[in-house]
């Protein structure tokens, strides 16, 4: 009795001796593991050993361009005559003539980068390395020259496509695009071109930034990298790791106009869509709203009365354009475009220019307070309408005005249109509003840039055709405590929207 007893206690105490000392050690390992978690951070990827693989793998297809322009000169040496009458005049014009020949004509001579995107000899570079050129030079990184073709280059994205073709048809060595859109801020980038004439140089660095714009009126959000860039390394090809061009080194900012750490280049995806564009139709087809549009500031939505501070507002709708077509109006807000936000009227212009054409999208706006969605079929841009603003105009120097309807608003004088006015000012027909005559000059209007001659054609999004329905209006934002008001205006044929600060209102007792 007492032996089972003993052997009872003995296999309990085992058994719970076996217990404790599992539940030990899993206590164990899950603090180690917490703690491994907590001290060791996530491994980042470290450059490699060596670009040297990578490189002897990309330059064969890296090429070096040159270019000769002749510079022709429109005159013969010594080409001018002296008045009649001038003592020795005949002598003169004896050895004018006699050395009168004309001059050769001068080369000017450059020198940037490309690369071989297709076995057949496609090579892509920058629009400013063989723009105005009359003689083109591929060289290949084995030394051999080729006169090449061009087949087609485009201003706005600073892209042109070349084409060299070997003398026996063999293929040349090209390299492949890669998705940049994939690729993040700090990802190791290695470039190789042709800087200051040195052919063949290579350097390596990171990505530092996207989404960068450059001089207003290109149509790409650039990317930044701190791998040196100098003058000669444009047209030349950004790789990522994989070995796949990511970009086109375009650009560099600098003072002294040499490499402080900020190069730019042509994202692939844009590259590559304006490649096919030159290869297929000869030209970039790029997608066309229809609308005039300004950037949404908190001004114009405290003039509105709303909290929407991103957008594009909407000045104009042209006629018959696809927008006409799908209902937008004057004023709305873009918000989204096919899915995408839209933060400024710059990054809307930039999506519906790269849209394909005829394709349906959705598109988003804010109008009177709601969110309207619009079905809208992208355009084509029409080749003749090129980016750019308009000159500013200098103030009109007739300042008398009929009495007739005249109403003194904020610092302006308004009156109703009439055909003396549209004379004066040289208003179009089918301009319809109310003109400002006059501005005091330190009136908040005149800060805004109202002048004379300007035709205010909305107010807070509603059309008015008299100075009294301003005041009116006017006065009804003043009463719901707003401090100002949104104007729609027209100035020589250019629509633009201004938030207007209201004049603070005298209390009887000052």
């Amino acid at each position: 009795m007492s032996t089972t007893l003993v052997k009872a206690i003995s296999t309990r105490t085992t058994a719970e001796m076996s217990a404790k000392a599992i539940k030990m050690l899993l206590t164990s390992l899950l603090m180690l593991a917490a703690a491994m978690m907590s001290v060791q951070p996530v491994a980042a990827k470290g450059a490699p050993d060596s670009f040297a693989d990578l490189v002897e793998k990309l330059s064969p297809a890296v090429v070096n361009i040159s270019t000769v322009q002749l510079i022709r000169n429109t005159g013969r040496r010594g080409d001018r005559r002296l008045p009649e009458g001038v003592p020795f005049g005949d002598l003169w014009d004896q050895f004018r003539d006699r050395g009168g020949e004309e001059e050769e004509p001068r080369e000017a001579r450059s020198l940037g980068s490309g690369f071989i995107v297709d076995a057949s000899g496609i090579v892509i570079t920058n629009n400013h390395v063989i723009e105005d050129a009359d003689e083109i030079t591929v060289t290949t990184a084995d030394g051999d020259d080729y006169p090449a073709e061009v087949l087609g280059r485009d201003a706005l994205s600073d892209m042109a496509v070349l084409k060299i073709q070997h003398e026996n048809g063999d293929d040349f060595p090209f390299v492949k695009w890669g998705d940049s859109d994939a690729e993040r801020i700090g990802d190791w980038v290695l470039a190789i071109g042709n800087p200051f004439g040195q052919a063949g140089t290579v350097t390596a660095g990171i990505i530092s930034a996207r989404n960068r714009t450059l001089n207003g009126g290109n149509d790409v959000e650039f990317i930044q990298t701190d791998a040196s860039i100098n003058r000669g390394n444009s047209g030349g090809p950004l790789f990522n790791m994989k070995g796949e061009v990511i970009g086109v080194n375009t650009a560099i900012f600098s003072p002294t106009g040499g490499n402080v750490g900020i190069g730019f280049a042509i994202p692939s995806n844009d590259a590559s869509r304006v490649m096919a564009e030159l290869q297929n139709h000869g030209k970039v087809r790029r997608g066309w709203l229809g609308v005039g549009i300004q950037p949404m500031t908190e001004e114009f939505a405290e003039s509105l009365g709303i909290e929407q501070e991103e957008g594009a507002i909407v000045t104009r709708v042209e006629p018959n354009s696809p927008a006409d077509t799908a209902g937008v109006r004057e004023g709305d807000i873009i918000v989204t475009w096919d899915g995408k936000p839209v933060e400024d009227s710059n990054r809307l212009s930039l999506l519906v220019k790269r849209t394909e054409i005829g394709k349906p999208v959705k598109v988003v706006v804010i109008r009177a307070g709601e969110r309207v969605t619009l079905d809208v079929t992208t355009g084509e841009l029409p080749a003749s309408m090129v980016p750019g603003g308009e000159d500013e105009d200098e103030e009109g120097d007739d300042r008398r005005s009929e009495r007739s309807g005249r109403e003194l608003v904020e610092g302006m004088e308004l009156a109703p249109l009439n055909d003396t006015l549209r004379r004066r000012y040289n208003i179009a027909d089918d301009v319809e509003g109310v003109a400002v005559l006059q501005v005091a000059r330190r009136a908040p209007a005149a800060r805004a840039g109202i002048r004379p001659g300007t035709v205010i054609l909305r107010v807070n999004q509603q059309e008015v055709s008299s100075a009294g329905e301003i005041v009116e209006m006017i006065e009804e934002a003043r009463s719901e405590g707003r401090e100002r008001v949104l104007f729609l205006v027209n100035y020589r044929g250019n629509t633009a929207h201004v938030s207007l600060r209201l004049l603070q209102e005298r209390s009887e007792d000052e």
